[in-house]
């Protein structure tokens, strides 16, 4: 995906960065992180609004949480793993096996559902961790992706285990 402000009804300054916001039928669809140049793009709509406030309330405090309605992407079995994902809490993790077993799968399947996951924050796939370390971010297991789900783990004050 192009890295574009353009491409996004929201883009907007975090402590990860750039993150643009996208929209469909109302509903939030995708969270990205962009390069730290993409020029910032103010929420126009009151949707965008409030997923900006919400995701501001989310970097002062982890607990805050997230209520706009999503419209995420994905297979039934991806479907099921973010759902699943919502319900982990803040400052807590799982790992891949834990949650693979709560859905009767592979530890494998779950982190390829992570990785597809269309807006991370929101849904929480941070919080789900290798069983001897901290596993992978974005499909990525080291540099600027791991960087942010340290960051996220350190920010909600848990624990990616030893």
């Amino acid at each position: 995906m192009t890295s574009t402000s353009s491409h996004y009804d929201c883009v907007l300054s975090s402590p990860l960065g750039r993150l643009g916001l996208r929209f469909e039928n109302g509903q939030l669809c995708r969270l990205d992180y962009l390069p730290r140049n993409t020029p910032l793009k103010p929420a126009a709509s009151r949707l965008a609004r409030r997923v900006h406030k919400e995701l501001q309330a989310y970097f002062s405090s982890p607990v805050a949480h997230f209520s706009q309605p999503l419209t995420l992407d994905g297979t039934p079995f991806q479907q099921r793993v973010w759902q699943a994902l919502k319900r982990i809490p803040p400052g807590k993790t799982l790992t891949y096996g834990e949650l693979a077993d709560r859905l009767g799968s592979g530890a494998r399947a779950v982190g390829n559902a992570c990785r597809h996951n269309p807006v991370s924050i929101i849904v929480p796939c941070h919080r789900v961790v290798g069983a001897a370390g901290i596993g992978g971010y974005s499909g990525q297991t080291r540099g600027r992706e791991i960087d942010r789900k340290q960051w996220l783990l350190a920010h909600e004050n848990a624990a990616s285990r030893p």
